[in-house]
This record gives structure tokens, sequence and C-alpha cells, in this order.
């Protein structure tokens, strides 16, 4: 669908460009856009690939086992039924701390191997066919709401594109991704008491 959307503003764009007479603006202004795009993608490229790094080497070296365990609380209490040692909630615990961390391009890899991990799970229980257990539909929930200490990836766009203060935006969006984590929180919570009113 994606696909077609953008597909047809470009055709819009090449029409209404040509039928003003602005068919040269418009072949520049897609050339330094295509500019653009590479030289933000090469950025982005480096810090994913340093913060996956970082992330991985905390894995190897406990310290991801050592947060996961201070997440115990906050795990069992989104997904009572995910016994906290199993591989699930391992990956899980790492795609949160990413998301905290603000990194959420690194955050990916590790909700699809959350999401793999649960499936997995889902299968040991004995549950089959393809409809999503209550945990993944929580932790997409909770992926989605991706509370943030540091935007990470805002703070780099901002500096590429030279703001004077790229992390003024820490405040506001630490308030948003807290309320957001809160309405995801509350509307789990309430999706799982329908669920299982007992």
């Amino acid at each position: 669908m994606l696909n077609y959307i953008w597909s047809g503003m470009l055709f819009l764009g090449i029409i209404w460009g040509a039928f003003h007479g602005r068919l040269a603006q418009v072949t520049e202004g897609a050339l330094n856009a295509a500019g653009e795009a590479v030289t933000l993608s090469i950025t982005m490229l480096g810090i994913v690939v340093f913060w996956n790094g970082i992330l991985e080497i905390g894995s190897r070296a406990g310290l991801v086992e050592q947060l996961s365990e201070k997440m115990r609380p906050a795990l069992k209490f989104l997904f009572p039924d995910l016994p906290p040692d199993c591989e699930a909630a391992r990956q899980i615990c790492v795609n949160f701390i990413a998301n905290i961390l603000g990194l959420g391009w690194a955050a990916t890899p590790y909700g699809l191997k959350a999401m793999a991990a649960l499936r997995e799970w889902q299968k040991e229980n004995g549950e089959t066919g393809n409809v999503a257990s209550t945990e993944m539909c929580t932790f997409l929930i909770m992926n989605i709401s991706s509370l943030q200490l540091i935007p990470v990836n805002i703070i780099a766009y901002r500096s590429q594109y030279h703001s004077t203060s790229p992390a003024a935006v820490t405040g506001p969006c630490f308030a948003a991704t807290m309320v957001s984590t809160l309405a995801a929180v509350i509307f789990c919570k309430i999706m799982d008491h329908l669920r299982n009113p007992t």
C-alpha cells in the first residue's frame, strides 16, 4: 500500500511541476533529496551499528541479565503467565532496554527475536494456529508505546540538520512516551481483565 502512496505522490508532483513549467526545480529537488537521504542513512547506520554493538557487548558481559533481573517485577506484572527465565522474557527485556535508551532501530532485531520466542513458547504450551497470544499482543503494544529516557535517534536527526540544541527534545519525548506507556499498560490490563474476568 505504501508503495502505491509514494508512487502516486511522486507522479502527482512530476505532473504538477510539468503543468506549471517547473520540471527543472522538481528534478533538482529530487536529486538534492536523494543526496540528503543517502547522507542521513549513512549517519543513522553508524548510530544503529554502534548501539547494536553496545547491546551485544552488554549481553555477553552479563549486564543484560542483571538488568533483566531488575525488570522481573515489571515483566511479571505485564506478562503474568510468561516464565521469567525463558528466552522470550530475555529478548523482551533487551528490547525494552533498547527502547528506554531511545534506540528504536537497535531494538527492532530484539523485538523480532522476542516475537519468535513468544511463538515458540506458545507452541510449547499447545497453542496452535495463527492467532497472536495475549503475551504477543501485550508485547506489541508496549513496544509501540516505547518509553524513552534518551531519544538518541531524534537527537541524531536534529544534529544532522544542524539544530542549535539537538537534545532539547529530551524532556518532551520522555513526557510523551511516559503517557503513551501508561496508556498502553492500562489498555493491556483492561483487555486482560475482559478476557479473563476471574
